[in-house]
């Protein structure tokens, strides 16, 4: 079977706006999105019964992780930049992340962090982090909220 790898090229970061219904706006100039990193807390559940000495675990809850992004900083440019630093300023909202196959994850998060570079031998760049809060969740474009 031939594979079905696909680049991330054409790949989009969209904030929501909180109205309903949902408007999204991507995010330009963005070099990179790593997606949520998805975990689950393990629990110790060892007790002194526990048959020949070995630990006993059980699951835990779940976490959403972080989403980060990266991409050229443009200092006073379109106004998209400065929406993701808008996002330090409030609770957890939706965003999406939607891939060059139109499958879209979506979330809730709120941003951690905002770091613009500006090196003397080098294009601009910034880089921003999200904690997602709550489950992620894969839709399709025709789904799309």
């Amino acid at each position: 079977m031939a594979t079905q790898a696909r680049i991330g090229h054409g790949s989009k970061f969209r904030v929501g706006d909180g109205a309903s219904p949902e408007v999204f706006t991507a995010i330009a100039e963005v070099t990179s999105i790593t997606p949520p990193s998805i975990s689950r807390d393990v629990i110790d559940a060892t007790n002194a019964d526990s048959p020949d000495g070995w630990r006993e675990h059980i699951p835990g809850l779940k976490d959403g992780g972080e989403v980060s992004i990266e991409g050229n900083f443009i200092p006073g440019g379109t106004g998209d930049q400065q929406l993701i630093v808008a996002q330090l300023d409030t609770f957890a909202r939706s965003y999406q992340i939607e891939f060059p196959n139109s499958v879209i994850w979506d979330f809730k998060a709120f941003c951690t962090a905002y770091e613009p570079s500006a090196p003397f031998d080098d294009k601009m760049t910034f880089s921003a982090t999200f904690k997602v809060s709550g489950k992620p969740k894969f839709v399709t474009d025709a789904e799309t909220p």
